[in-house]
């Protein structure tokens, strides 16, 4: 399953190196991370590291395939 994570601000790239599969844009206002989300576990951790880095996330959306 795709995902798209949309943070608010820009995510360092030393912040960023926390998500290493996924890939990093940055967009007027916001840092967007996409990638393959393997399960459930994986979906609650990503969450868990947003929170634990103080990053304020926007949106959180499963992508179309």
């Amino acid at each position: 399953m795709q995902y798209e994570i949309r943070i608010d601000g820009l995510v360092p790239e030393t912040l960023a190196q926390a998500f290493p599969e996924l890939r990093r844009f940055v967009v007027p206002d916001q840092t967007v991370l996409v990638g393959q989300v393997t399960d459930e576990a994986h979906l609650y951790g990503l969450l868990t590291r947003c929170q634990s880095l103080g990053l304020h996330v926007v949106e959180f959306r499963r992508l179309a395939e």
